[in-house]
């Protein structure tokens, strides 16, 4: 309790920080501000505390504070737009989300449920996915449901039933993924050097029984070839659906989500780091050929490879010029909460370059800070995952831990020049309705695989004697 009150006092503090510094009195609306945060968290504290009681106490005093500071970086920004205004809206998205925490802490009492429906999660993942083809594209990027003044970004929701499908896949299947071409079909093909068991040398003079060697050697190698195929199968399945996505909808941040996500939990459900360089590869290989082909990813690739090219030809700076020279002003310790300049960055400071305006006006120490802030979850995600006795929680723990944690890299990498552009929201901290509510969503299914990896297991089953190898089980 003490740790979320002083998530609330931060936030409530952060915003008086920023009317002081703009108009030098107390915002009108900062008590209306402190009172619905500070409701949303004792809500969610009563329901975490009697429907998940040893659920990991890290993982909402962290949301609280991460979706607080995103509110008063966004009124902040307000102040730069008065005609445009969002906090208001981002505090019912913030609403939205505590409540859909609420309900799946109550409703889903035991994780292991989600499993049965990992292949309906799939399908609805997939037509979430599409379903923006349909609809006008949006600063180039057809990621957007847009009807009657209502906006949708479904792929926010798509990355949360895709991991759950993701982890009870390679629960199913990691020990034919650990030992490809050993078994086949739950038959383990013969060691090499074994004889044929009909071998022998011919009646009439033929050739040795090395003859027969050779063809049990062929057989062999058609069957591990063709286990090796069903293997990667689902690799290159997924490889496909992520640069379907990028060449359709132009979205790369949601690709590079999603290929890295099944990346990450084949290594930890095999422990095989060759999965690693193999995702590593198909995606590198994937980027460059759409990056290279398609118009619009193209020009991000460009934009990333020559920020200040509008300068040298007297057009001004761009938006990640503009982004690298916030960083830059905001030094060590930034210029102080509302005495920036990010709103020259352009129409996405609210969004993807929200990170720029942190950096400008807290510095160095508050993005070191912000940074650890998202390490949290992710900790407790894998703290959960080490807690647990059964695949399917442990890959379910440790998708929705990468999941964000991925997220921010893939976003601060962009609006740093470490890698293109790609046009996803913050974490929490971004304004996108979709986007906060799917990380409310995160948050509460790691609360509930947390409280049951930490609570008592009087029913736990017993381990089997001899399990496929897997990056996890290492560490235990």
């Amino acid at each position: 309790m003490a740790l979320l009150v002083g998530a609330v006092l931060i936030s409530v503090c952060g915003y008086l920080v920023v009317g002081a510094a703009r108009a030098q009195a107390v915002p009108a609306g900062a008590l209306r501000y402190a009172a619905g945060l500070g409701g949303l968290a004792l809500l969610a504290h009563l329901v975490v505390r009697f429907g998940a009681p040893y659920a990991d106490p890290l993982l909402l005093p962290t949301a609280v504070l991460l979706n607080g500071l995103g509110l008063v970086l966004i009124f902040r920004l307000d102040l730069e737009t008065p005609a445009d205004r969002a906090a208001p809206a981002q505090l019912v998205w913030s609403t939205v989300g505590v409540a859909l925490f609420i309900a799946v802490v109550a409703v889903l009492r035991d994780h292991r449920v989600l499993q049965r429906c990992a292949y309906g999660c799939a399908g609805l993942a997939l037509a979430l996915m599409v379903a923006p083809i349909l609809f006008p594209a949006v600063n180039g990027a057809r990621i957007w449901i847009r009807a009657a003044g209502f906006s949708l970004q479904p792929g926010e929701f798509a990355k949360v039933l895709i991991t759950v499908f993701f982890a009870a896949y390679l629960a199913a299947n990691r020990e034919a993924l650990a030992h490809p071409g050993k078994v086949v079909w739950r038959r383990r093909l013969p060691a090499k050097g074994v004889p044929p068991a009909h071998g022998g040398t011919p009646a009439h003079g033929g050739t040795p029984a090395r003859t027969g060697l050779r063809v049990e050697e062929e057989l062999r190698a058609g069957e591990e070839l063709r286990a090796w195929g069903r293997v990667l199968a689902p690799v290159v399945a997924i490889w496909l659906v992520s640069v379907g996505v990028l060449v359709l909808e132009r979205d790369l941040g949601t690709s590079l989500l999603f290929f890295g996500v099944f990346v990450v939990l084949l290594y930890v459900a095999t422990g095989r780091a060759g999965w690693i360089a193999v995702g590593v590869l198909m995606a590198v290989a994937g980027a460059a050929a759409v990056g290279t082909l398609e118009p619009h990813v193209h020009g991000r690739v460009q934009d990333w490879l020559h920020p200040f090219a509008g300068i040298a030809a007297g057009r001004g700076p761009g938006q990640l010029a503009q982004s690298l020279f916030a960083f830059a002003a905001g030094g060590t310790f930034g210029t102080g909460l509302g005495q920036g300049h990010s709103s020259l960055i352009g129409f996405a400071r609210k969004s993807d370059f929200i990170l720029a305006t942190l950096g400008e006006e807290l510095g160095l120490a508050g993005l070191s800070a912000l940074f650890l802030l998202y390490a949290l979850p992710a900790v407790c995600g894998f703290r959960a995952a080490l807690g647990l006795r059964e695949a399917f929680g442990s890959l379910l723990a440790v998708g929705l831990a990468v999941l964000p944690a991925l997220q921010v890299f893939v976003i601060a990498g962009g609006v740093m020049g470490l890698i293109p552009l790609t046009g996803m929201a913050m974490p929490f901290l971004a304004q996108g309705g979709s986007s906060v509510v799917t990380n409310w969503i995160i948050v509460a299914l790691l609360v509930r695989i947390s409280d049951r990896a930490r609570g008592p297991r009087p029913d736990t089953p017993a381990r089997p004697a001899r399990a496929a190898p897997d990056a996890l089980g290492a560490l235990r």
